[in-house]
């Protein structure tokens, strides 16, 4: 009988020491995760960082030339919406209440043809677009310039 005890014994300590040894993997496998996603986090943060300042400097360059006037209000609210709706993190943009003259003008002219699109258009049809276009750049100029001095003053 004290052999059976003492085997059992044998055998319980064997399977209590394995499953500490696996306890002891599973807890080290645990921290090599918490780490690995620790680091893909950082990456992830500075890669959307590296991705917003190129959005940035594409922003300032399109701001600069509407500022002096080297292109059309409307086709600058179109650039720089599309370009601050994508921006990420800490830099992410709600356009419509932070530049609410250059939202205006974009959803006057986001459904606008352009290109071949335009060129299919009847005359008359086109005319009607550029008259509307043209009244809605007049009317928010001046405040589409004030909102691109503000972009400007982020360039620092």
């Amino acid at each position: 009988m004290t052999l059976w005890l003492g085997l059992a014994g044998s055998v319980i300590a064997v399977l209590a020491a394995y499953a500490g040894y696996l306890l002891y993997k599973l807890y080290r496998q645990t921290t090599r995760h918490k780490a690995f996603m620790a680091r893909a986090e950082l990456h992830q943060a500075e890669k959307i960082k590296e991705r917003n300042t190129n959005i940035m400097g594409s922003v300032f360059i399109i701001a600069e030339a509407g500022k002096q006037d080297q292109c059309d209000m409307s086709e600058i609210s179109i650039r720089l919406y599309k370009l601050m709706e994508v921006l990420q993190g800490e830099q992410q943009v709600d356009f419509a209440s932070q530049y609410p003259a250059m939202n205006e003008l974009y959803l006057v002219v986001k459904d606008m043809h352009r290109g071949d699109a335009r060129k299919a258009l009847q005359k008359k049809e086109r005319m009607k677009q550029d008259l509307l276009r043209m009244k809605a750049e007049a009317r928010l100029g001046d405040d589409i310039k004030r909102e691109l001095d503000v972009i400007l003053t982020l360039k620092t």
